[in-house]
């Protein structure tokens, strides 16, 4: 693909300095001819051409971060339900620290 877009920008670049040399011909006329018949349309068509490419590139990357929030919630989930470890809390199962719950009693 590459090859065909040298090449062409070889026979513009030519075709731009053969106006350019011209008797009848111009510095500006090579410069329109050069963007007209080279840089512009090249560029479409390396753009257009480039268009799977980029679409494989963004699904890949996309794929990619999908995999790393999968693996990353694994892990999460993995040390927050270490349940082989052992009770080192110094309440009871079950039962809420009394520290946190404050003491309420009616007045009578």
């Amino acid at each position: 693909m590459y090859l065909i877009a040298i090449a062409w920008m070889y026979v513009v670049l030519m075709m731009s300095v053969a106006e350019a040399t011209n008797s009848t011909g111009t510095v500006l006329g090579a410069l329109i001819t050069f963007v007209l018949y080279g840089a512009l349309p090249l560029t479409l068509v390396l753009y257009l051409m480039r268009t799977p490419a980029r679409r494989r590139a963004i699904k890949a990357k996309d794929k990619a971060e999908d995999m790393q929030k999968i693996t990353d919630a694994d892990i999460n989930n993995a040390s927050m339900n270490n349940s082989d470890l052992p009770n080192t809390s110094s309440h009871a199962a079950g039962a809420a620290p009394t520290d946190s719950i404050p003491a309420v009693r009616k007045k009578l």
